[in-house]
């Protein structure tokens, strides 16, 4: 069993009539940590603990758990969406990096005995 790591890039979505900024964004998943969980790294926001299964979830139709929402948006992408006291940040990125990365999580997840 190992960590799993995935640097991808994604597109803040803001309020601002610009164009949405490219940040920089990490999945990690330890199984031995906690195997349900995922942790999604933001700059600024710091890292948030995502249920694995939400997640995929979110790739298909919405979902939702406390302060963390998954969507997807067209057959390419999905959004993440984080509220916290600080603010909401919302994020969009490539569905196939998302699914790549599970794939990994699922593959480095110990078999129940």
């Amino acid at each position: 069993m190992s960590a799993v790591e995935q640097f991808t890039r994604a597109h803040l979505v803001t309020d601002s009539p610009d164009e949405f900024p490219v940040v920089p964004v990490a999945l990690r998943y330890d199984p031995e940590a906690d195997p349900r969980a995922v942790r999604v790294g933001l700059p600024g926001s710091g890292e948030w603990v995502v249920d694995r299964e939400l997640l995929e979830r979110g790739l298909r139709v919405p979902a939702a758990s406390g302060d963390v929402s998954v969507w997807p948006c067209g057959r390419v992408q999905t959004v993440m969406e984080f509220h916290s006291p600080q603010g909401v940040s919302v994020i969009q990125l490539d569905a196939s990096t998302v699914i790549r990365f599970l794939r990994q999580t699922h593959a480095a997840t110990p078999v129940p005995r």
